[in-house]
This record gives C-alpha cells, sequence and structure tokens, in this order.
C-alpha cells in the first residue's frame, strides 16, 4: 500500500493557502462586525436604520388602516345583517301565530262531517256560510304556509351570511392586530437606535425631524383645480404643527393617509383610509401639471401620500417626531398624482 504522508506545500500552494487563510480572516472580522451591538454601529449608518424602519413602520400603519376600514366596514354589515334577521324572526313568529289560530279554527269547525253538521244545525244557512268562509281560510292559510316556508328560507340564507360575515371579521381583527404589532416592534425598535446615539447627534437628529418647515413657502401662482380642493388645502394647512400619530386621521394627530382624508372630509368629500385606496380615488395626471389639492404618493406600493400645495412644495405627516409640515414634492420617488 502507498504512503499517505503529506507532502510539503509547493510554492503555489502555499499561495493558495494564504489566500485562503485571508478569506477566513476576512469572514470572521465580518461575523464579529455584524455581532457588534446597536450602539456601536456607525452614527451615518444607524440614522440610515432607523429611515428604513420608519419607511417599513408605514407600510405596515397603512395595512393597518386598511385592515381596520375594512374591519369597520363588517362591523357594520353584521350589525345590519343581525337587524335584518331579528326582523325576519318577528315576522315568522307573526306568521305562526296566525297559521296557529287558522288551524284551530279549522279543527274545531272540522270535527264533525260536514252532512252531520248540517242535519244537527239549527241554522243550516248560517252553517253554510261558515263553510264557504273556512274553504276559503285554508286557501289562505296555504298561502301563508308558503309566505312562511319562504320567509324561512331567507331566513336561513341571512343567518348563514352573516355567520360568514362574522367569520370575515374576526380575520380582519386579527389582521388588524398583527399589523398594529408590526408597527409598534419597528418604531420600538427605531426608537432604541435613536436612544443609543451620542446625546449631541440624538438631538440634532430630533431637531432636523422637527424642524420649523411650517412657515407657507412660495408656492407660486398655481390655482387649485375646484373649489373643493382648495378646501382641502386650507384644512391642510390648518394641521401644519399637528403630531405625526400613527393610525390617526384626526384632528390632533394624523398619519400621512389620515391627513388627507380629514382635509377632503373639511371639504365634503370622503377619501378612502389608505394612501394606496387614495391614489386611485380620481383621475391620474402628469407631476408636471400637479396643481394645489392634488394628491401625490410615493413609492412603488403608494405606501406614503402627500398634498400637493404648489411651486413643488407638499403638506404631508412625514413619520414619527416629525409633525405635519411642508416638504419638497421630490423627497422620496413620486408614484402617482391624483386629482380628486
Amino acid at each position: 500500500m502507498g504512503s499517505h504522508r503529506r507532502l510539503a506545500p509547493s510554492g503555489s500552494d502555499r499561495g493558495a493557502c494564504v489566500a485562503r487563510l485571508a478569506v477566513g480572516v476576512l469572514s470572521a472580522a465580518a461575523a464579529a462586525f455584524a455581532a457588534v451591538p446597536a450602539h456601536a454601529v456607525p452614527h451615518d449608518d444607524t440614522r440610515s436604520e432607523v429611515d428604513r424602519l420608519y419607511a417599513e413602520a408605514e407600510k405596515a400603519t397603512e395595512a393597518y388602516n386598511k385592515a381596520d376600514e375594512r374591519a369597520d366596514a363588517l362591523r357594520g354589515e353584521v350589525g345590519r345583517a343581525q337587524d335584518r334577521i331579528a326582523r325576519q324572526q318577528e315576522s315568522i313568529n307573526s306568521m305562526r301565530d296566525a297559521l296557529g289560530s287558522l288551524a284551530g279554527a279549522q279543527y274545531r269547525s272540522g270535527g264533525l262531517d260536514p252532512s252531520l253538521a248540517l242535519l244537527f244545525s239549527d241554522d243550516p244557512e248560517d252553517y253554510l256560510d261558515k263553510a264557504a268562509a273556512l274553504d276559503r281560510i285554508t286557501v289562505h292559510q296555504a298561502a301563508q304556509l308558503r309566505e312562511l316556508q319562504e320567509a324561512m328560507r331567507d331566513l336561513t340564507q341571512e343567518r348563514t351570511r352573516a355567520a360568514e360575515k362574522l367569520g370575515e371579521l374576526e380575520k380582519s381583527r386579527k389582521a388588524v392586530a398583527s399589523h398594529k404589532r408590526t408597527v409598534e416592534r419597528k418604531l420600538a425598535t427605531a426608537r432604541e437606535l435613536l436612544n443609543a446615539l451620542p446625546e449631541g447627534e440624538r438631538a440634532a437628529y430630533d431637531r432636523a425631524s422637527r424642524s420649523g418647515r411650517y412657515a407657507m413657502p412660495d408656492l407660486g401662482e398655481a390655482a387649485p383645480a375646484s373649489g373643493r380642493a382648495a378646501a382641502a388645502v386650507a384644512a391642510a394647512r390648518a394641521a401644519l404643527g399637528r403630531p405625526y400619530v400613527w393610525g390617526a386621521s384626526g384632528p390632533g394627530g394624523f398619519d400621512c393617509s389620515g391627513l388627507m382624508q380629514w382635509s377632503y372630509a373639511q371639504a365634503g368629500i370622503a377619501l378612502p383610509r389608505t394612501s394606496q385606496a387614495q391614489r386611485v380615488a380620481g383621475h391620474q395626471v402628469p407631476l408636471s401639471e400637479a396643481r394645489p389639492g392634488d394628491l401625490i404618493t410615493y413609492r412603488g406600493d403608494a405606501s406614503h401620500v402627500a398634498m400637493y400645495m404648489g411651486n413643488g412644495q407638499v403638506v404631508h405627516a412625514p413619520y414619527p417626531g416629525a409633525p405635519v409640515r411642508y416638504d419638497p414634492v421630490g423627497m422620496m420617488p413620486v408614484s402617482g398624482v391624483t386629482r380628486v
């Protein structure tokens, strides 16, 4: 059998070994860096991570708003279905009572053979009148019975639909709770990262978030597309400086789509709750043709929305810690412009 003694590495082999060793060292260093606590991450990276978490929290907030809106709608549908069921049940009970009275009358009148009843009757003409009435009652009773059967079938179907709506409502409630946990987790992580910054940098970040952009900038001469849009613009201006509150639609605080919904509500227009739905709540226009009151949605998933105010400026509720304010329309990638 041949020997298995390892030969000394050649020059090229030694080079390969050194390269492999270097790769291993770099991998270990990368792993060690990844394990560094959040407070040790470079501060620029921390701020970028906070911004990313805020963007993800906003997406989760819009998902929460959508689920909450669906749950509200389902609660209304279930309530109306329960009212209809109660009315149908009351009607069925009345039908049953009427049918019971008719059945009793028929039994009492039909206890004797008609010929014998006529023979023993003190007033044959009266008996014949009653018998004719009883025949009419029997026909009416049959019609009522069919009506009762149809009402009971309708009631069964209504109860089935109500049960399905209740099931949907329960799923929607769970979705609301899940999205709420996601938002709160991401916001808590963002706040934790901010708290890990040196005090001076954290204060600078907070000042930048809260920095005044509340005074009206030069908005140019463009006029709103309609009187309703003008009223919504005025409402959005009135909200300047109010806090960002996720899941809120005013008047004390807002998230991005909540501000748009509230502003247009002051103009008598009912916008849907989410930024995605608001994007299709009117007709699309090019950004170059945007006018005050138009809705500007951002990112590919339309997870943020603002109101165009003119001359390249929008009003929006940015993120936690940054109250309603003006910002340039190009603050992030625009996905659509909607004229309500």
